[in-house]
């Protein structure tokens, strides 16, 4: 796989990024749903996790709370980009690239950004720079993953509309 990276900030653009690639699949760096019960992410009823959150949890792997305060308008602007991009005709799934950094052994970006760019080039990830930022190495991360799923090598944790996660390290 051969990365290339586009850096955009607002919803157009990462819609025009989308339509312009034409995936398969569209791998969202975001939570894509609420947790049982809830309605919306301000609605304080209902389950604090979703059943991926508690699956990830029994793995070991850490992760933030979509209820969590900052972790709230991600997720807004989460969903409504995956109802977008559905729309649109794509498949939008969600993603957790700290979580395959962990599955995977290889550094997560606030860790060690260079040691990460050298554990995807170590899974077979061409074009990547040492110039790439931690969050560029997440979206390269994310695409690994949706490939990976695609390829039956991925798998979702907590059903239908939960989290797409690498199931074993590369052979």
């Amino acid at each position: 796989m051969t990365a290339r990276t586009h850096v955009a900030f607002a919803d157009e653009e990462i819609l025009d990024l989308v339509n312009h690639a034409q995936p398969r699949v569209v791998p969202i760096d975001a939570p894509l749903s609420l947790p049982g019960g809830r309605r919306t992410i301000h609605d304080v009823s209902g389950e604090h996790f979703r059943n991926c959150d508690l699956e990830l949890r029994k793995r070991g792997i850490r992760f933030f709370p979509v209820t969590l305060g900052p972790m709230r308008m991600l997720t807004e602007r989460g969903i409504a980009l995956k109802t977008k991009i559905e729309k649109m005709g794509y498949r939008a799934v969600e993603c957790y690239p700290g979580g395959a950094q962990d599955v995977w052994g290889i550094p997560r970006q606030r860790r060690d950004r260079q040691g990460l760019r050298r554990g995807l080039e170590g899974l077979g990830v061409r074009g990547l720079t040492e110039a790439m930022t931690g969050d560029e190495l997440d979206a390269v991360t994310a695409a690994l993953v949706g490939w990976w799923f695609l390829l039956g090598k991925g798998e979702i944790l907590g059903g239908e509309g939960g989290i797409i996660m690498p199931v074993s390290f590369a052979t």
